[in-house]
């Protein structure tokens, strides 16, 4: 059984084998929208730059603020719940 020892060459065969598998020509179909995302962000149209993604950003922050607060009220609950004594 061989070993993955540095000087090997094992470990090469394996690190060679995964960056392959990683990397492929699929990437040169993707079209790049650098340009496009840029002028949507930077247009001055009074908008928090969290909701100038559409309705799908407005969905997500709304999430995370809801989730944010939820946790920060449980937190909270939670020390003021182990701050009192409790009956035995």
């Amino acid at each position: 059984m061989p070993t993955l020892n540095p000087g090997s060459g094992v470990l090469d065969q394996v690190s060679q084998a995964l960056i392959r598998s990683f990397t492929s020509s699929t990437r040169s179909h993707l079209e790049n929208r650098v340009a496009q995302k840029q002028k949507l962000f930077q247009a001055d149209n009074d908008l928090p730059v969290h909701l100038k993604g559409g309705g799908m950003d407005n969905i997500l922050y709304r999430l995370t603020m809801t989730l944010t607060l939820g946790g920060t009220a449980y937190c909270l609950y939670c020390l003021g719940w182990a701050s009192f004594p409790h009956k035995k």
